[in-house]
């Protein structure tokens, strides 16, 4: 039996214009978002979004400037609200909440990381920290204790006095996310969070939002248009353009089986020995136990590879944490499933 998804979006709908009410069932019908802004001068921010995204886990959305990845996060805390659809959190459909229903709603449930960090400049990491719960009522000694809790999390213990622009790009980011943190919100909303950092800094960035959510466990919405990002932080990812997804599955699924040319295209110049585990190529023999090289199920291809070419083998067991046998690969699969499919369109 299946949980229920802790967020749900069901035929979600965005169109900017002077009567989008108007021209709604065209939209639902699934007019071209060119034909829609040529002929009747109304713009598709979101096209039919359906998406279930289930507690705890990092849901990544991705595509390119316009595809209407920021224009969907805005929808959740609903900064944005839909033309059509429902949106439903927790139980809640949110869509349906008053303007004075909302702003408890938000608090309670939502923290969000910028990609501009948007710090006040005129405070320090701590009061920085500590401000969503200053708007909340807390005070004293729990304030600035919580505060100094995350702050200590994200790296910055012996920053906590400083301001703003005293601290690298970096380091400001981390008071975003101590920010974020402080405020105990079950969902985090990360708009690019990393996209303006250098190459270092950003992979840093990751890893520390990797080991954070191993220990946290929030429902993160993840918003990037690096595929490489995706891949490496994303539970889940929904590929967008023009407003509609795609493609949504986990990054060995979208590597794997890309749904068209144009996520093809999208993946073509991933590195698959980093993404793909054997378990997706593995094949069952008919074996009782194990051989005497046996590899773990969620190993990746590339570890794979250079395990089999080590041990001069030219196949692998691949076991349960329990030590059954639960398939095979070999070189040749290993090798095959790492090189990136051409496009013959």
């Amino acid at each position: 039996m299946t949980s229920k998804p802790y967020i749900r979006l069901k035929n979600v709908s965005k169109v900017f214009g002077k009567d989008p009410q108007a021209i709604i069932n065209l939209v639902l019908d699934n007019i071209d978002k060119t034909t829609l802004q040529n002929d009747y001068n109304h713009i598709i921010g979101l096209q039919n979004i359906n998406i279930d995204i289930p507690k705890n886990k990092i849901q990544v959305f991705m595509g390119l400037s316009g595809s209407g990845k920021s224009t969907l996060i805005r929808h959740l805390n609903q900064l944005i609200r839909p033309t059509h659809g429902e949106i439903i959190i927790n139980g809640v459909d949110v869509t349906k909440l008053s303007d004075k229903e909302l702003m408890p709603f938000r608090r309670q449930n939502f923290a969000m990381v910028f990609q501009k960090f948007a710090l006040l400049p005129h405070r320090t990491v701590l009061s920085n920290t500590y401000f969503g719960l200053q708007i909340k009522g807390i005070k004293g000694k729990e304030l600035e204790d919580t505060a100094m809790y995350w702050i200590k999390k994200v790296g910055l213990e012996g920053f906590e006095n400083y301001h703003p622009n005293q601290l690298s790009g970096g380091m400001q980011q981390r008071v975003g996310i101590a920010r974020a943190l402080a405020n105990d919100a079950p969902i985090i909303l990360m708009d690019e969070p990393f996209s303006a950092l250098d190459p270092l800094i950003r992979i840093e960035m990751q890893d520390m939002l990797i080991e954070l959510q191993k220990e946290l466990k929030k429902t993160i919405i993840f918003i990037t248009h690096d595929l490489d990002e995706a891949l490496k932080l994303g539970d889940n990812i929904a590929i967008l353009r023009d407003g509609k997804i795609i493609q949504s599955g986990t990054g060995q699924d979208i590597i794997l089986n890309p749904h068209d040319s144009y996520i093809t295209n999208f993946t073509a110049q991933v590195n698959r020995g980093r993404v793909v585990e054997c378990e997706k190529i593995m094949n069952k023999l008919d074996k009782k136990k194990p051989s005497l090289l046996t590899i773990k199920k969620d190993m990746k291809l590339e570890e794979v590879a250079r395990l089999m070419i080590s041990k001069d083998v030219t196949e692998v067991d691949v076991i349960s944490t329990k030590k059954t046998y639960l398939g095979t690969v070999t070189l040749n699969d290993v090798i095959s499933s790492m090189i990136n499919p051409i496009d013959e369109q």
